[in-house]
């Protein structure tokens, strides 16, 4: 069992989370939280107009909502956007985006309330994962469509998967003792804006990156063995004399595999050939690179994990309701297109 800490996870426990890990909050978040929803009740027993909150959305801000429909438009909202297509997100995705959003939703700048992180501790305990298309609205209103339909699965509407078998979502969570989330005020909100599912495929992305780069370390020394190859190429002093991070730290790597090769002892003398093909020669050039990027995504990557991506924002120490940007994925899509 995984203890996120909000705002504090460590890329190596979404890396955990990915490969099929459970995990659940750390104590602590609570009243951060409490804290959070209760500024959203003030606002809503003032009557003072917030947008999503007692608005409507987008073109219709302007329209007032009376207090008797909040939670109907809140059901509303998630309920129009999940219109996804395409087949089923892989479900160690939909792990890490149900974690993602559980964390971001406990830094208690959401308005949310707590049966509502408890039901997502609860479909990730009871491994149900909805079913989320693939395809749909995502990045530059926040991943609205996905968002919507893992909404939707914890109102008990549409589809899910428990331990691989699909299902409806409303058995599922009777079958393991849940009730459907009542959605509170800027709750639906909440839930649908946010960057979850971008940075969920970025970090599996990314996971399979490092991954496959390992792979490619070990293949790399194991060719220039087999192609009686020279370890002169991976020298420190010449990459030294270059001075990327990546790449002095692949041809240690190199260095280290192949170090005491009976192979390279074998033909260290009498080699009439005077340098190796590129592609062993250059494996810590071009793959140092790679490293440097791989390393540059995963600080933009981990950072995103831990933010507070959907909006308004709720700031309870002044009882102050915020509309900003940060469902805006732009981060990541730099970072996806790296990787």
């Amino acid at each position: 069992m995984i203890l996120l800490v909000p705002g504090k996870v460590a890329l190596a426990d979404w890396r955990r989370i990915y490969r099929g890990e459970t995990a659940r909050l750390a104590d602590g978040y609570q009243a951060g939280v409490a804290a959070s929803a209760a500024t959203i009740a003030r606002i809503v027993a003032k009557g003072a107009p917030v947008y999503g909150v007692n608005t409507g959305f987008g073109k219709l801000a302007s329209v007032r909502i009376e207090a008797d429909d909040l939670a109907t438009l809140q059901r509303n909202i998630v309920l129009s956007h999940a219109a996804g297509v395409g087949d089923p997100m892989p479900a160690d995705v939909v792990r890490l985006m149900l974690a993602l959003k559980m964390a971001s939703l406990a830094r208690g700048a959401s308005g949310v309330q707590p049966a509502t992180l408890a039901l997502l501790e609860a479909l990730l305990a009871h491994d149900i994962l909805p079913l989320v298309p693939a395809q749909g609205s995502v990045g530059a209103s926040g991943d609205l469509a996905p968002l919507s339909h893992m909404a939707a699965a914890m109102l008990g509407v549409g589809e899910v998967f428990v331990r691989g078998v699909r299902m409806p979502a409303d058995k599922a969570l009777a079958a393991a003792g849940l009730a459907p989330l009542t959605l509170g005020p800027k709750e639906g909100l909440a839930l649908l804006n946010g960057t979850q599912f971008s940075t969920a495929y970025a970090l599996a992305g990314l996971f399979e990156a490092e991954a496959l780069f390992t792979a490619a370390l070990a293949t790399g020394a194991l060719s220039t063995e087999a192609a009686k190859g020279s370890d002169t190429p991976f020298d420190p002093r010449i990459h030294a004399l270059r001075g990327h991070a990546g790449q002095i730290e692949t041809a240690a790597t190199l260095r280290a595999l192949m170090a005491g090769s009976a192979i390279r002892a074998s033909h260290a003398e009498g080699d009439e050939r005077v340098q190796d093909p590129y592609c062993l020669r250059c494996q810590p050039q071009v793959m140092g690179a790679v490293l440097d990027l791989l390393r540059q995504a995963a600080a933009t990557l981990g950072i995103e994990a831990n933010s507070v991506s959907d909006n308004p924002l709720v700031f309870a120490e002044d009882d102050s309701v915020l509309s900003g940007g940060n469902f805006h994925a732009e981060p990541v899509a730099f970072a996806a297109d790296m990787l």
